[in-house]
């Protein structure tokens, strides 16, 4: 997300605030043992840290397996936790969902064919399928073609009617509307690539002679691009679709190649252009216009792609940490059990999923966490963490969070650059959470006597200075935890991710990080 510069305001804060420096309620260790006693003190140390002064710090370890505390200082407390709300929405959809569901995207056939006319409508369904490309329209409009079907003699009809019609978290800043982490929801869209940003294409561009080229993935006509970029000795350009419409403005200069991620208007407008081009090539010409509605009763299904189970889309959903993919999944959960694809309805499964499990402190608004109004505890977040351990699904759920120092994407995800070198490399699988003045990691960690922990690092309302290396000092303290041991935790504190970018890689796409 972006980054604000301190106001005036910041300043008297400062002074005014001084006096929270470190955690509001440094814990004390609640076991006599001296293990715990010293894990307690390091922690109190690392959350002393100078950019905590005015903000918030919650804190919570708990012992996997009895539920024992081990640390705790404002754990009770509500606070901001940005993507860790994705725990709440994969643990809720793994459970409500299974992890067999399947998304599915249809063609129907709403009227009667006549030799290789269709006379009536040809209509695509969608369910919100997140991980549709353009190759799989293309497959679909093959089928179509090798069903029989040349002309469409009437319109092709949009049917997004498996979810409502609000596009955009409710609490989402009006400046991330154009931003792919931020794309409309839709029961019918497509995905640029196989990292599955639904809702989005990518914008790219390079220096052709005295000319810059624009290219789009997929190739599609649906954006309108204004190119006033100019070849230059470096690379300064911004790609930026306008508010509310389809037009890319490109500027500034460009020597070496660049791409861009950006968030359509309208996804089922975009998908519905994508399948209705691949129609084309096929050779199906369809002579009515694109329009929206939902099918009618009795239509014949022509051709079906189904999506990969969701015990496979939780792997780029959270080693990614996408958030379209947790909307979408929150919508299908209010589809599936109350028969309303809706934000209310889905995040009334999630939050009646949570309770259920012991959950006391929440306040969901949306799947992902880009809302400002989401709140969680740290110790709510420690007891899902330990509720679900239990669960049929848990082992999927499990190894879809990020490994720490792990440099595959796919695996390392949001944590691939971090805690590498130290005892938390490759121990340590957790949730990151990033938004302007929040960070947050939350998960599982094996203590040196191989004892499975649940954490939860909460910090809020800092001004400046990512402190993602205090979550990675903490972990890495954990990971050495002993309780018959005295652990010579300084000299290996300062191991912790010194390269820890300042923001997660779910804001940041794989040039990039």
């Amino acid at each position: 997300m972006r980054r604000t510069s301190a106001s005036l305001l910041a300043g008297t804060l400062v002074a005014a605030l001084a006096w929270a420096s470190g955690p509001s309620s440094p814990a004390t260790a609640q076991d006599p043992t001296p293990g715990v006693a010293d894990l307690t003190q390091d922690i109190n140390q690392i959350l002393s840290d100078s950019r905590l002064t005015i903000a918030r710090a919650g804190v919570v370890v708990r012992s996997a397996t009895g539920g024992e505390e081990l640390y705790n200082t404002d754990g009770g407390k509500l606070m901001i936790p940005a993507s860790n709300t994705k725990l709440f929405t994969a643990a809720a959809a793994a459970e409500t969902l299974g992890l067999d569901y399947r998304f599915t995207t249809s063609v129907l056939s709403a009227g009667r064919k006549a030799g290789s006319v269709l006379t009536g409508d040809l209509v695509l369904r969608g369910t919100g399928d997140p991980t549709m490309l353009a190759e799989d329209y293309d497959a679909l409009a093959a089928e179509v073609a090798g069903a029989g079907v040349k002309t469409v003699a009437g319109r092709l009809v949009a049917d997004d009617t498996w979810f409502d019609a609000v596009r955009l978290g409710n609490d989402w800043a009006w400046d991330d509307e154009t931003a792919y982490y931020a794309a409309p929801i839709s029961a019918l869209t497509a995905s640029p690539d196989r990292d599955y940003d639904a809702g989005s294409v990518v914008v790219s561009v390079a220096a052709d002679g005295d000319k810059v080229k624009v290219a789009t993935t997929p190739e599609t006509d649906y954006l309108k691009i204004v190119n006033r970029a100019t070849p230059g000795t470096s690379t300064d350009v911004l790609i930026e679709r306008l508010h509310g419409t389809r037009t890319v403005v490109i500027t500034g200069t460009v020597a070496t190649p660049y791409q861009e991620w950006v968030a359509v208007d309208d996804p089922t407008a975009y998908a519905s252009a994508l399948f209705r081009q691949a129609l084309k090539k096929h050779g199906v010409r369809v002579l009515g216009p694109t329009v929206t509605g939902a099918a009618p009763s009795g239509a014949a299904k022509l051709a079906e792609r189904e999506s990969m189970p969701l015990s496979e889309l939780l792997v780029p959903f959270m080693k990614l940490s996408n958030n379209i993919h947790a909307e979408i999944l929150t919508k299908a959960m209010g589809r599936k059990v109350s028969g309303q694809g809706t934000w209310a309805a889905g995040l009334k499964v999630s939050t009646d999923f949570a309770k259920a499990n012991g959950v006391q402190v929440l306040n969901m608004r949306d799947g992902s966490g880009l809302s400002r109004r989401d709140g969680f505890s740290p110790a709510s977040i420690a007891q899902l963490l330990t509720a679900v351990r239990g669960k049929p699904w848990f082992q999927a759920w499990y190894d879809s969070l990020p490994v720490a120092g792990n440099a595959d994407r796919f695996v390392g995800g949001t944590l691939r650059s971090r805690m590498r070198g130290t005892p938390a490399a490759g121990n340590v699988r957790a949730k990151t959470g990033s938004l302007t003045g929040v960070t947050s990691l939350s998960g599982y960690v094996t203590s040196a006597d191989g004892e499975p922990l649940v954490f939860s690092v909460m910090l809020n309302q800092y001004l400046s200075g990512s402190p993602k290396d205090i979550e990675d000092k903490i972990a890495v303290r954990l990971a050495q935890f002993s309780r018959t041991r005295t652990v010579d935790a300084p000299a290996q504190l300062r191991q912790a991710a010194a390269d820890a970018p300042e923001l997660e890689c779910s804001w940041l796409k794989p040039a990039h990080c």
